[in-house]
């Protein structure tokens, strides 16, 4: 994970505006507001010559009508620059989300490695959406409420300067109080922020795993963790309680003692005769119009507060370097050779996965990797595919190192069918089609046929909605063998030059396994091939086979050389076809 920006206001500003704000309509919005702070404080002065020249025989209709007209401005003014401020405020979250989604489908394997896949969710959805109640709610009402205090002062200290001092005396009290609580917020947000990401984590992974909780009669545990990861959001939300408690009482207490103040003060000027009537009332007046945005400001910077802590994370994940090579040669591989040349890796630097591995695969073999669990064979693949990058060494197609190639032009040419079956929730059409630009091109006809390659046609005909029917979330509708064939007429549909199987056969029972060896086998015509298999019976008749263990090459050649020349592979052969 980048660095993650301390956090402040100019990352949080810097981060607003990257997302390209729409500057003309910001200033129309603004603008719409200034002029709804003009027509609101004209509203006070209005009724100071009402109240001042009141009388049933002198009501001025003129006046009143006035009067009816500025409110009735106001509120459309007010309604339509509020809109477009919010409307701003959307389509700046909008182009945030985008930017974190983008970002996030381009980063490496090894960073959702380390990373729960619900934490990533959370920074899109919830982090996001913290920011958007800023924008779109609070930070309108900020600017509103700024400008009409601002206007409010101005003519309050036109009319009475002492008593606008005299009002004013609550602001540093209110500022000494606030600033610590904001900073205190801003802990605290921090604190839910992270737990909510993690309890999102925890429960995406419970419920996507239901089927193990179920046979594992696991309920019990999660109930525990769930209550416990529930447990600490509540404190987290009662300690964020806690401080708006402070707040919204302690704002209503000093505008109502600032309230109190003025009247008192201001009924003695109006008896004294040194203050109209209708002048209290428009102070009064234009006081309300001041205590209304001062109590949204508190609620303006604690929400900037979390807002702050939630930039924090966006920043950290859109500053995470995305996979090399986004854009490189474009290259056709066919009937080039695969080098891999003395490849190096590791995880974590203390502990090397493989070392030293070398070997050719010419265009059009088979090359297949054995050997004990945990040694390698699995990276190696990871490796080939560019999930991962290695330490040293490198693979190359042809003469070209395969980190020149754009990751587009490499994978689109590599067919990868492995162990899990992987699918997408959807329709079996989209599974099929998953990925290619082309997609809504791709004939009916032409999806039948590479799933009669792959031995699939016979179980889709029997559904009811043929390609249109429903797999379920990661395909739990369909069998496991009826999954990976699905998984074989998609890699039949691209036509890739290289095909990598990763023990796609071992989780299959036999009559399963064996329509899948030969959809497998059909696919294999005429590809460079690279399997890794646990039954040395499915890769016997490999051109070369690549015994690993611990991360190193130990035996390379057919299976009657190993079984002359490497002892652990033949006593692999010995327990599993004899």
């Amino acid at each position: 994970m980048a660095k993650q920006e301390k956090a402040g206001i100019k990352p949080f500003i810097s981060l607003i505006l990257s997302t390209n704000i729409p500057k003309w309509a910001l200033v129309f919005g603004l603008i719409g507001s200034i002029i709804t702070m003009l027509i609101g404080l004209s509203i006070p002065l209005l009724t100071r010559e009402l109240v001042d020249g009141f009388s049933m025989d002198a009501i001025s209709t003129t006046l009143i009508i006035i009067i009816f007209v500025v409110f009735i401005l106001q509120a459309v003014v007010d309604g339509v620059s509020t809109y477009i401020l919010a409307a701003i405020g959307q389509r700046i979250v909008a182009r945030l989300r985008e930017m974190m989604w983008f970002k996030l489908i381009r980063l490496p394997v090894s960073y959702f490695d380390k990373h729960a896949s619900g934490e990533s969710v959370s920074r899109v959805v919830n982090d996001t959406g913290i920011v958007k109640d800023l924008i779109s709610q609070h930070f309108p009402q900020f600017i509103t409420g700024f400008i009409t205090i601002i206007g409010a002062i101005v003519i309050l200290l036109i009319m009475d300067w002492k008593m606008t001092l005299f009002m004013l005396i609550a602001v540093p009290v209110t500022l000494v109080i606030m600033m610590p609580l904001g900073a205190r917020m801003a802990k605290i947000s921090k604190g839910m922020q992270d737990e909510t990401a993690k309890f999102t984590g925890e429960i995406q992974q419970t419920l996507s795993e239901a089927r193990l909780m179920k046979a594992s009669t696991a309920e019990h545990v999660e109930e525990k963790k769930g209550k416990s990861g529930i447990s600490k959001l509540y404190q987290f939300g009662l300690r964020e309680a806690r401080i708006f408690a402070l707040i919204g009482p302690f704002m209503y207490t000093i505008m109502m003692l600032v309230i109190v103040l003025i009247i008192g003060y201001g009924g003695i000027r109006v008896a004294e005769g040194t203050m109209s009537t209708g002048s209290l009332v428009a102070f009064l007046l234009y006081l309300f119009q001041i205590i209304y945005p001062i109590t949204s400001f508190a609620m303006f910077f604690t929400e900037l507060q979390k807002a702050k802590g939630a930039t924090e994370r966006i920043i950290s994940i859109l500053k995470i370097s995305e996979e090399a090579s986004q854009h490189g040669i474009e290259e056709d591989i066919s009937n080039k050779p695969v080098y891999v040349d003395n490849v190096c890796f590791a995880y974590d630097k203390e502990e090397i996965v493989l070392e030293n591995v070398s070997f050719l695969a010419q265009p059009g073999e088979m090359i297949a990797f054995a050997g004990p669990s945990g040694g390698g064979k699995t990276t190696l693949f990871g490796l080939i595919e560019r999930y991962y990058e290695p330490i040293s060494g490198e693979v190359r197609v042809g003469e070209t190192p395969i980190q020149a190639l754009s990751m587009q032009s490499w994978r689109s040419q590599i067919g990868y069918v492995s162990q899990e079956s992987a699918m997408m929730a959807g329709t079996i059409r989209d599974n099929l089609t998953y990925g290619l630009n082309n997609s809504d091109e791709i004939s009916d006809e032409r999806l039948w046929k590479v799933a009669e390659m792959a031995y699939a046609d016979q179980f889709i005909k029997s559904f009811s909605e043929g390609l249109d029917t429903e797999v379920g979330e990661r395909g739990v509708k369909l069998s496991g063998g009826q999954r990976q064939r699905i998984n074989i007429a998609r890699a039949f549909l691209r036509d890739p030059k290289i095909l990598m199987l990763d023990e796609a056969t071992a989780s299959l029972d036999s009559q399963s396994e064996h329509a899948v060896q030969e959809a497998l086998s059909r696919l294999m015509v005429g590809r460079t091939t690279f399997v890794i298999a646990h039954r040395l019976s499915t890769i016997v008749d490999a051109d070369k086979i690549i015994f690993i263990e611990k991360g190193k090459l130990t035996g390379m050649g057919t299976h009657q050389e190993l079984i002359e020349t490497h002892e652990l592979y033949r006593k692999f052969a010995e327990q599993q076809l004899s």
